[in-house]
C-alpha cells in the first residue's frame, strides 16, 4: 500500500488541454473516486498514474518514489479495465496467474496466491472455465482477481461497472467496497455514475472541462456544493436550480416572497435558488404552492412529479448543459394515485435552499 501524492499534474493535446494543473493527496489505504461527466479529463488523469499516458508537465510520487517517468511495470499499480481485459484462451487460473507468471514467480507460489485470491472472490468453483464461459460480473471478479494476486501498491479502477447491467452494478458495488475493507490498498476509482461516486468513496473528486470543481467526503460534496455544477451533478434527481429575483432580503419564488440571508447580497448581479427534488413536498409548509404536474413517473413507494413555473427560468438540472424540458421535479412520497394535470399543493422549508451567484456560479 502507498500514498499517492500528485502535484500539478496537467496535460495538452496541442493547443487543447485535456487535463488543467491537477494537485491531490491520496492517503495510504483510501478510497477515491474521480467523477463528472464525460469529456471531463478524469480518465486521463488515471491513465497518466497508470503510465500508460505522458503527462506534460506535473509530478506523482508514490510515498517517496518519483514514478512520473516510469514505464508502467515498474510503477507497482494494478489498473482494472472497464473491458476486463481477459486472455480468451487461457482458463480463469491462467487468467488470474498471467502477471506472476510473467514475474517469474514460482509455480507454487502462483498456485497459492491465485487461490487465495479466487476465495476472496468467490470465484474458485471457476478456475477450469474459460472467460467465454462466464458472466459479466464474473469475468470482472477474474480482472479483480488477477489485480489482487500482484499485491501491488495501489489498485486504478477505470469504470469497472459500466458493461454490467443495472442490478449486477448495484451487487459489484458493495462487493468492491467490501473487498476494500478487507485488503486495505490504496485505491482510485473513475467514474461518470454520481451514484457509484456517493456509494463506494472515501472521497471524490468531482471534474469538469479538465479542472477539479471540489474535493470532498460523500457526504459534504452532497450537502455543500461549491458551485452550482456541483450542486446540479450531485444527486438523483438533480438538484432543481432557476433564477430568481432578489432584493437584498428576500427572494421570489413559485410567487411567494421567500426570506434569505446572503450577507455579500451587495456584489451580486442575480442569484440562482437550488432545491433537491426530495426537499418538495406534499401538502402545507413553511412556503407553500400550487402546481398542475405535466408529468407524474410512479417508482412503487415514491413519484417523480414534473411541473413548469413560468416565471422563472430554469438553469439546469443534473450534469446537463441546457434547459431541461420536462420542467422542475419533486421526488415525493406516495403510494396512490397522482395524475398529469390534477391540482396539487407542494410545499418546501427555506433552510433547504440553495444560492448561488447568477455571475459566479460559487455557492453563497
Amino acid at each position: 500500500m502507498a500514498k499517492i501524492s500528485i502535484e500539478n499534474v496537467h496535460k495538452d493535446y496541442g493547443d487543447f488541454t485535456a487535463l488543467h494543473p491537477f494537485s491531490l493527496e491520496i492517503q495510504d489505504g483510501e478510497f477515491v473516486v474521480l467523477v463528472g461527466p464525460s469529456g471531463c479529463g478524469k480518465s486521463t488523469m488515471l491513465k497518466i498514474l497508470a503510465g500508460l499516458e505522458p503527462a506534460t508537465g506535473g509530478q506523482i510520487r508514490l510515498d517517496d518514489r518519483d514514478v512520473t517517468d516510469l514505464a508502467p511495470g515498474d510503477r507497482d499499480i494494478a489498473m482494472v479495465f472497464q473491458n476486463y481485459a481477459l486472455y480468451p484462451h487461457l482458463t480463469v487460473r491462467q487468467n488470474i496467474g498471467f502477471g506472476l507468471k510473467m514475474r517469474k514467480v514460482s509455480s507454487n507460489q502462483i498456485a497459492r496466491k491465485v487461490e487465495e485470491a479466487a476465495k476472496t472472490l468467490g470465484v474458485s468453483h471457476l478456475l477450469d472455465r474459460k472467460p467465454k464461459a462466464l458472466s459479466g460480473g464474473q469475468r470482472q471478479r477474474v480482472a479483480l482477481g488477477r489485480a489482487i494476486v500482484r499485491e501491488p501498491q495501489a489498485f486504478l479502477m477505470d469504470e469497472p461497472l459500466s458493461n454490467l447491467d443495472a442490478k449486477l452494478r448495484v451487487h459489484m458495488r458493495a462487493e468492491i467496497s467490501a473487498l476494500h475493507n478487507r485488503i486495505g490498498v490504496t485505491t482510485v476509482y473513475v467514474t461518470h455514475d454520481q451514484i457509484e461516486a456517493m456509494t463506494m468513496a472515501d472521497r471524490v473528486v468531482l471534474m469538469r472541462d479538465g479542472v477539479i470543481q471540489q474535493i470532498a467526503d460523500p457526504d459534504t460534496l452532497f450537502q455543500k456544493p461549491v458551485n452550482l455544477f456541483a450542486a446540479g451533478f450531485i444527486g438523483s434527481p438533480g438538484m432543481n436550480l432557476l433564477s430568481a429575483a432578489f432584493d437584498g432580503a428576500m427572494i421570489e419564488m413559485f410567487g411567494k416572497q421567500v426570506p434569505v440571508n446572503i450577507q455579500e447580497n451587495a456584489q451580486l448581479g442575480g442569484v440562482i435558488a437550488g432545491l433537491r427534488p426530495e426537499h418538495l413536498e406534499l401538502g402545507d409548509g413553511p412556503v407553500t404552492f400550487q402546481v398542475r404536474p405535466s408529468l407524474v413517473e410512479s417508482l412503487g413507494s415514491e413519484k417523480y412529479v414534473y411541473f413548469h413555473d413560468e416565471a422563472h427560468h430554469i438553469v439546469r438540472s443534473g450534469d446537463a448543459e441546457e434547459e431541461n424540458d420536462k420542467g422542475l421535479i419533486a421526488r415525493v412520497s406516495h403510494t396512490g394515485h397522482l395524475s398529469e394535470n390534477e391540482n396539487l399543493t407542494l410545499s418546501f422549508d427555506p433552510a433547504n435552499l440553495y444560492l448561488f451567484d447568477a455571475e459566479t456560479e460559487r455557492a453563497l
